[in-house]
């Protein structure tokens, strides 16, 4: 049953019902700024803020707890605009709140200014076409693909959920936000939404509430030729309490459901508001033409004198407006932040280390000793997989530090991502009559929302873009999947880099020689596409002392992502008194096997599993009289930032017998191997085989290496003759 509101049954444009003055002006003021704003640039979406913005209005001048002096409060409510298009309406409320930037980046000491209102979508405001977080202050998350910012406040709700289990004490409740998030038609049609929703119905995620704007259009026409679903019974099944709210510019209406949401303690909530996009445009209401362009200078002026406002001015703030904002939300935050900052005080008195460790979190510093039990890995030749050293690695540094944490898309035992020391324990809603059967199955007493084990199902987009939400709440999380399903992700993966936050990202199963289960789980193209990506730190470690040292670098990043990329199969450990130390992995590139003093004759580049094909051959060559050097290089990324004379010296520019082995497309080695240097890679998709066979299959033994160093040794010495 389609219980969506057809069109016809809205009630025709009028004033809101409900009002007072004073509303009626201030939320006319946020639908004329947004207006302005597009129609100045010749570019945005009007018609989201202006059916949308009573919503908005209603949420931060009634409810919202934020502090308009210092946005990174670390007990705000947050507000996340997943309808990221409806950006207008956030600078337009942000600018009138007066919310003050956290740098010295706006005039006026606004983190949006007027001018940057009037220079929306143009180089250099703080007004971009789709809001931006570490850009505009008050932004909470980077949005715009829809459904990213869904899945953010999800994250960021069990970050609430996890603190609050974690450190709040009886009569301190340190951590007891909330999470809203404003979205759309199109958000609800996203996969991600769903996976989202359905994590968050499971773990009863009572103070997450997303407000559904329901106008009914997307850029293709009326919805209607898409989406027909029954969203409420969605979301019923989901675990969710569903509200509706015929009319958005009711705002008791929607002061009653967000109160509801408010005294709700055992499951999400979604509110349901059914909204006109483009509200007050004679022409364009509750039509495409709304939704993604300007109203045009005359649907503007109409517009303007149904809202009772000067057609012939633009960017006016009418008198009482800013002051009505701050008497109501602007007060309300003050004080709340005034209570939470004498409560802290007392805190800190009695719970000093707890409060220590608040602070670490808050300024992404890692505590006393977190690396003082690093695991040690003695010389194997049998070794082991990488992803085997990792798990150990990570659960040494998990014992010290109670904010790292995460888990898996269903794949912990494969990723070796479980934290298992004691009290670790696992993140799940607290047992209830509802869900007492699911701890007995599990025989898990310890499921608590202070559990550091996350089980996000099979969602891996999902995962990612919760990891982003977690750590836009200055957590530590972890993500793992098999590496080849970052293809379902990648979208989540793409905002961790933009916005520079420091997801730790696990990934195995990292090439050809996992082996049976076949291309589909054979990743190829994705370490070329993870190099694209700016922001992005990759390594792929070669052995379990390596590993070490990839934890290490990805410990004090605290600006952008890491992923790091092991393997299934064992690998070879590392004489380390014949070979270098592993420390150089901090480099990005360092010099594994061959005197820094000899000019060798051929360097074999490798990164990963296929080093030790390398170090296999270096052997063999030096047998054979021919000098070579091995260079293991686990990233990229953080070789080219080193200086010049660093990068010759690894790669002396005079050597131009070369040969990179990497099981995986060869795009991108030629910035190493040169035009001339020889590439052993993948040209084609997996094979389904042992992973051996697969190996000797694709050539990927040591007689090709071999081989290949032998022809270029020949050819660059036939070219110096």
């Amino acid at each position: 049953m389609n219980t969506r509101y057809p069109l016809k049954e809205y009630s025709a444009i009028a004033t809101p019902d409900a009002l007072d003055v004073l509303d009626v002006l201030c939320i006319n003021t946020l639908r004329t700024l947004s207006i302005d704003m597009v129609q100045k640039a010749n570019s945005g979406h009007p018609g989201t803020p202006m059916g949308a913005a009573p919503t908005a209005y209603c949420l931060w001048q009634r409810y919202l707890n934020f502090d308009t002096n210092d946005a990174d409060w670390l007990n705000r409510d947050r507000f996340v605009l997943s309808v990221g298009h409806a950006s207008a309406l956030l600078y337009s409320m942000l600018y009138l709140c007066g919310v003050k930037t956290k740098g010295n980046n706006a005039s006026d000491n606004l983190a949006v200014s007027m001018a940057d209102l009037q220079s929306f979508r143009q180089a250099g405001s703080r007004c971009t076409g789709h809001p931006e977080h570490g850009w505009t202050t008050g932004v909470e998350a980077t949005t715009g693909p829809l459904g990213q910012g869904l899945a953010n406040s999800v994250g960021m709700a069990i970050a609430q959920r996890w603190l609050a289990a974690t450190y709040n004490r009886p009569d301190y409740a340190v951590f007891d936000y909330n999470v809203y998030a404003l979205c759309g038609d199109g958000d609800m049609m996203e996969g991600i939404s769903a996976e989202a929703a359905s994590l968050a119905g499971h773990l009863e995620l009572a103070n997450l509430c997303w407000i559904y704007d329901s106008n009914h259009v997307s850029i293709e026409g009326a919805t209607a030729i898409t989406f027909t679903e029954d969203v409420v019974a969605r979301f019923r099944a989901y675990g969710w309490q569903v509200i509706s709210v015929a009319d958005a510019n009711n705002l008791e209406q929607q002061a009653n459901a967000l109160q509801r949401f408010v005294d709700t303690q055992d499951r999400p909530t979604l509110i349901v508001v059914q909204s006109h996009i483009g509200y007050g445009a004679p022409h364009k209401q509750d039509s495409r033409e709304a939704h993604g362009e300007p109203l045009g200078v005359d649907e503007v002026r109409l517009a303007k004198q149904f809202y009772q406002m000067d057609p012939d001015t633009q960017f006016v703030v009418p008198d009482g407006v800013p002051v009505h904002f701050s008497t109501h939300f602007g007060k309300r935050g003050r004080n709340a932040r005034a209570s939470w900052d004498s409560l802290f005080v007392e805190y800190r008195k009695q719970y000093p280390q707890l409060a220590n460790q608040i602070d670490c979190m808050q300024h992404s510093q890692l505590p006393d000793g977190w690396d003082l039990v690093f695991p040690d890995f003695p010389a194997d030749e049998k070794g082991l997989a990488t992803r085997e050293a990792s798990g150990k690695v990570l659960n040494a540094i998990a014992t010290q530090m109670p904010w790292l944490l995460g888990g898996a898309a269903d794949l912990a035992p494969s990723t070796k991502t479980h934290l298992d020391f004691d009290a670790a324990g696992d993140f799940e809603a607290f047992v209830t009559n509802d869900n007492a059967y699911f701890s007995a199955e599990l025989g898990n007493e310890s499921a608590s929302y202070a559990g550091r084990n996350f089980h996000f199902g099979i969602r891996e987009h999902a995962m990612c873009a919760i990891a982003n939400g977690m750590a836009l709440s200055r957590l530590r999380p972890f993500a793992a999947s098999f590496f080849v399903f970052t293809d379902y992700s990648r979208a989540a993966i793409r905002l961790s880099a933009m916005m520079g936050l420091p997801v730790i990202y696990l990934w195995t199963h990292d090439s050809i020689s996992m082996g049976e289960d076949g291309p589909t789980h054979q990743p190829v193209e994705q370490l070329a596409s993870f190099r694209a990506m700016p922001g992005m730190v990759l390594l792929r470690p070669a052995d379990a002392n390596e590993v070490v040292e990839a934890w290490r670098v990805t410990m004090h990043i605290s600006d952008r992502p890491v992923s790091i990329v092991l393997s299934r199969q064992a690998l070879p450990t590392f004489d380390r008194t014949r070979y270098a130390s592993a420390s150089g992995v901090a480099n990005g590139a360092y010099i594994l096997a061959g005197a820094l003093a000899e000019k060798p004759e051929v360097l074999l580049l490798a990164t990963g599993s296929e080093v030790a094909l390398c170090i296999a051959a270096y052997e063999q060559l030096k047998t054979e009289g021919i000098s070579a050097r091995v260079v293991s290089m686990p990233s990229w990324d953080l070789f080219e930032r080193q200086s010049t004379a660093y990068r010759d010296g690894v790669l002396p520019p005079t050597v131009l017998a070369r040969v990179s082995v990497e099981a995986a497309s060869a795009f991108g080695w030629e910035r190493y191997t040169g035009q001339h240097g020889t590439m052993i890679s993948m040209q084609s998709f997996g094979l389904s085989a042992p992973g051996k066979v697969v190996e000797a299959h694709f050539g990927f033994d040591v007689a090709h290496v071999v081989a290949a160093a032998k022809a270029q040794v020949l050819r660059h010495r036939s070219v110096v003759e």
